[in-house]
Parts: C-alpha cells; structure tokens; sequence
C-alpha cells in the first residue's frame, strides 16, 4: 500500500566541513495538512552545569488527536553534548485557537562524569509546515 506525502527539500549550502545536507518538509500525509512545534529550554543542572536546547518536532497530521516525536542535540557545555528524544504528550488547546504539547525525559549518557540531564517544557503553538 502506497501512501501520498507532499512536501519539498531544501538542499543548505556546505558547512565549515565541507558536507551538503538536505531537509525534507512534508506538508501533507496521505491527503491529511501537517503542522510541526517549536521547543527549546535548559536541562537540569546535573555535574555542575546544564545544557541549553531547541528544535521543531516531527510532523504530525492536522485537526486529529496526535502526539509528534522529537529530536535534538544539547548545547556543548564541558566538552560534550547530549541527545533528547522523545514523544510529546498530546495536544493540549489554547483559548484563542491551536495547540500546544509537554514533555519530559533524561538526556544520554555522556561527559568526562558520565551523567544524564532531566528536561521538561511545552512547544509553542502549532505551526504549519506548508
């Protein structure tokens, strides 16, 4: 079974190590619009310090209960970073129209000391990818 995804990539220009990349965006899922969120914030201070985040989440399909997966890498601070993935809770509405989500986790392992990060926020308001 074939599903139809629209959407688009962006192709960035190289970077300091001379790699190209693309993004790809997908506007619709099988017929349906898709929105994306913003999020961002500061880990816990675990080992002394704390790392700084911020990216959009998945898409996830408009107008329908749904949750979007997440993914980001940690500012560096002492010479490491950290992942946070995760899947948001589901959209919770806003007075005046849209949606936002929570989250929470742990980040990855890593450091000189190994040692994890708690997170926690909500992303902002939905944001269509078209």
């Amino acid at each position: 079974m074939k599903i139809p995804v629209n959407g688009f990539v962006m192709g960035s220009s190289e970077d300091d190590d001379n790699h190209h990349s693309h993004k790809l965006y997908i506007t619709s899922w099988n017929g349906t619009p898709v929105h994306v969120h913003a999020f961002s914030g500061q880990t816990s201070i675990d080992d002394g310090h704390s790392h700084q985040y911020m990216s959009w989440t998945a898409p996830a399909p408009t107008g329908v209960p749904h949750v979007h997966g997440y993914q980001t890498v940690t500012s560096q601070n002492q010479g490491h970073t950290h992942l946070i993935q995760g899947t948001t809770g589901p959209a919770i509405a806003l007075p005046g129209g849209g949606h936002y989500h929570l989250f929470e986790g742990y980040t990855t392992i890593n450091g000189t000391h190994p040692h994890s990060h708690a997170y926690q926020g909500r992303t902002g308001n939905e944001v269509s990818n078209m």
